[in-house]
């Protein structure tokens, strides 16, 4: 993000913000905004912070945070202040693992059958279990017996059932621009994976893949970048799990493949004339390793007031 924003102006300035005071990423930002809460931060309070501090484009990076940057984008935008978020109704699809298997299987997209009772699957042996708000991976019951499945369930607060299929799991990450056209992307499989983010993930060919995620993320109605999580079988069958809309915590492996999700933001937010750099994926197989690091700075400031 900090290299696309300096490639639009070389001044350009990254703040950062979240309730959590002491989170890590202040470290890694020009300025920290120890924000309140979502539930307790009112429209004019935030554009009064945006007006104060000339930002002109904000970046959501949490599930639980999208629909209220999804519903506050038109107000942000009048204000000045472009948003990289989808339409709330887009946002409410990709949340609800339900709704969002049950929109796939009506406009003809292969996605993983999905109920909210076991007996719904008829003639399913090993079943999946998960939440069905929120990310997939959190509570995750994989390759159980009905019997387990079930006892899983009551530990979860809105639990799903799902057949469990064997296969390779492959993310795709996509961009859609302001006129809702899929501008690129980039597949690829998550080779090591800890609590549901690719710790190694390495980038693929699968035109077939991408050009299925992009009619998909289209479909939907995304605006800016998504991450689609697919399973692949052994016999080359596709089925979407599910769809991230936001930019993944392993996404930065396809921006160094080719697609330059804030490059492109930046300039459908701020250019006058909203034309964007072609997609060019690099050529080659690119492989992310993510890994714990040591930042050494001066101590500018107070960490314990």
């Amino acid at each position: 993000m900090r290299a696309a924003a300096q490639r639009w102006h070389f001044a350009t300035r990254l703040l950062g913000a979240d309730a959590d005071a002491r989170c890590l990423g202040r470290h890694f930002v020009d300025e920290f905004w120890p924000m309140p809460p979502l539930r307790d931060l009112s429209l004019d309070d935030l554009l009064a912070h945006c007006r104060k501090h000339h930002v002109k484009a904000i970046i959501p990076t949490r599930d639980g945070e999208l629909l209220f940057w999804a519903k506050h984008r038109t107000a942000l935008a009048e204000a000045g202040v472009a948003v990289l978020v989808s339409e709330a109704t887009a946002v409410e699809l990709c949340l609800d693992k339900l709704l969002f298997a049950r929109h796939l299987a009506a406009h003809g997209f292969s996605a993983i059958p999905t109920a909210l009772q076991r007996t719904e699957l008829a003639g399913t042996q090993q079943y999946v279990v998960k939440e069905r708000f929120g990310a997939g991976s959190v509570s995750l019951g994989l390759n159980l017996t009905a019997e387990a499945a079930d006892t899983h369930a009551a530990t979860l607060h809105s639990p799903v059932y799902q057949p469990f299929v064997a296969g390779r799991e492959l993310s795709v990450d996509v961009y859609v621009d302001a006129q809702g056209r899929a501008h690129g992307g980039v597949a690829r499989h998550r080779n090591e994976v800890h609590h549901g983010e690719s710790q190694v993930t390495t980038t693929v060919e699968h035109p077939a893949l991408v050009a299925q995620c992009q009619r998909l993320a289209e479909n939907l109605g995304i605006y800016g970048p998504a991450v689609f999580q697919v399973l692949e079988t052994p016999a080359g069958e596709l089925h979407f799990i599910e769809c991230n809309a936001r930019f993944g915590g392993a996404s930065t492996a396809s921006v160094a493949a080719g697609l330059r999700v804030f490059d492109w933001f930046l300039r459908e937010a701020l250019s006058p004339d909203k034309v964007l750099l072609p997609f060019q994926p690099r050529p080659g197989q690119w492989r992310q390793i993510r890994f714990p690091a040591d930042l050494v700075a001066p101590a500018a400031e107070d960490l314990d007031q």
